[in-house]
């Protein structure tokens, strides 16, 4: 499939070079309202500069990569459904569920896909954690755990603002994995409790070329609270920008019959943590599995597994067998609906309901995943 990327900042190094890592779609064409920023980025990726009205009518892209700011992914998505194309879009996918529905709705009348990231919960980690649990090695998961917590983004990022503005913060930034990768290993959310702060009216920057510009804060940077998930489990979370250090693990998930310790969900791969009843913990490496093998250099030089472009590839083929894309809609729309839940509960101090109930996505074996690879 050829796809076209609309947005060709931070994020748009790891999709174009993910194209070298599957074998069902190629980048044709890029676009950003910053035509210096596409032309550079077509160059070096030997691609076509074009501006973002004309990648949408161009009939050569059969698909968009919506990697724009988070203001701007529903105006994008509706843009390429209308134009006729698929598209798959970063997180969050839109700024409010109501927004979230309004592109749904289009998707179906177009008869279109959109999916939606993250899918680093396909990776590994989370399909290792995934076959745990169905295999009831710690039995039916009644509690659990996770726990986000850094001082922000202001002293690395360039353009630090959005993170503090309403659809950011950090349960819509980062959160967003945390809470996908639960849905990927119990299920649906039903229910959710929350109340929520904010440490200071505003930030500073450090990093450059910004250094020591202020940011007005317009979203919590505290949430804390517990998700009722429909199998019964209850996980506590606590989601922070306002944490100089702390010694809490990612996500901890609590069975009848043991208790498992899952890496962070930003990534793909990691060791698990697994303890039956009163035993000592044992460590679960994966990193010999599809999405596990180290590909990549950290910041720090160490290696990791990055398989990003895994949901884009998986969703192209849904589409080339017509079949529901693990990065769907759906799930994408109930995270949605969860994060602003979240914040809905802390403001109305009530708890929130949600209207959505996706059907969990299939577990992705290293079979399937090896078809899509180079």
């Amino acid at each position: 499939m050829r796809l076209g990327i609309i947005g060709c900042g931070n994020i748009s190094e790891t999709y174009f070079e993910s194209q070298n890592l599957f074998n069902n779609f190629n980048v044709v064409a890029c676009a950003d309202i910053n035509m210096e920023a596409a032309k550079k980025h077509a160059e070096k990726y030997n691609v076509k500069a074009l501006s973002v009205d004309d990648i949408l009518s161009n009939e050569e892209v059969d698909l968009i990569i919506n990697l724009t700011i988070p203001s701007a992914h529903k105006e994008i998505i509706i843009k390429s459904l209308n134009a006729g194309k698929h598209c798959f879009s970063e997180k969050p996918l839109a700024m409010n569920f109501n927004e979230g529905i309004e592109i749904s709705k289009l998707a179906n009348e177009k008869k279109l896909y959109v999916g939606c990231a993250p899918d680093t919960f396909l990776g590994a980690a989370g399909q290792k954690a995934r076959a745990i649990i169905e295999d009831n090695k710690i039995g039916n998961v009644v509690l659990g755990t996770f726990n986000l917590m850094s001082h922000g983004m202001e002293h690395w990022h360039p353009n630090p603002d959005f993170f503090f503005k309403p659809g950011a913060g950090p349960v819509f930034d980062v959160g967003v994995y945390y809470i996908t990768q639960l849905i990927n290993l119990i299920g649906p959310v039903k229910s959710i409790s929350s109340i929520s702060g904010t440490a200071t009216p505003e930030r500073t920057i450090t990093s450059e070329p910004r250094n020591g510009e202020k940011i007005k804060v317009e979203t919590p940077t505290t949430l804390m609270g517990t998700l009722e998930f429909h199998n019964n489990a209850k996980i506590q979370f606590f989601c922070s920008w306002d944490v100089w250090k702390h010694n809490h693990s990612t996500i901890e998930l609590y069975g009848l019959n043991g208790s498992m310790v899952i890496p962070d969900p930003n990534f793909f791969s990691g060791d698990i943590l697994i303890s039956n009843k009163e035993e000592d913990w044992q460590v679960v490496n994966n990193d010999e599995m599809s999405l596990g093998i180290p590909n990549k250099t950290d910041n720090d030089d160490s290696k990791i597994a990055n398989y990003r472009g895994i949901g884009l590839s998986e969703m192209i083929d849904s589409i080339n067998n017509n079949r529901q894309a693990r990065c769907s809609l759906e799930l994408a729309i109930h995270v949605l609906e969860v994060m602003e839940g979240i914040i809905k509960s802390s403001e109305g101090k009530e708890i929130y309901n949600l209207i959505t109930k996706p059907v969990q996505p299939n577990f992705l074996d290293d079979s399937e995943i090896e078809k899509l690879k180079k």
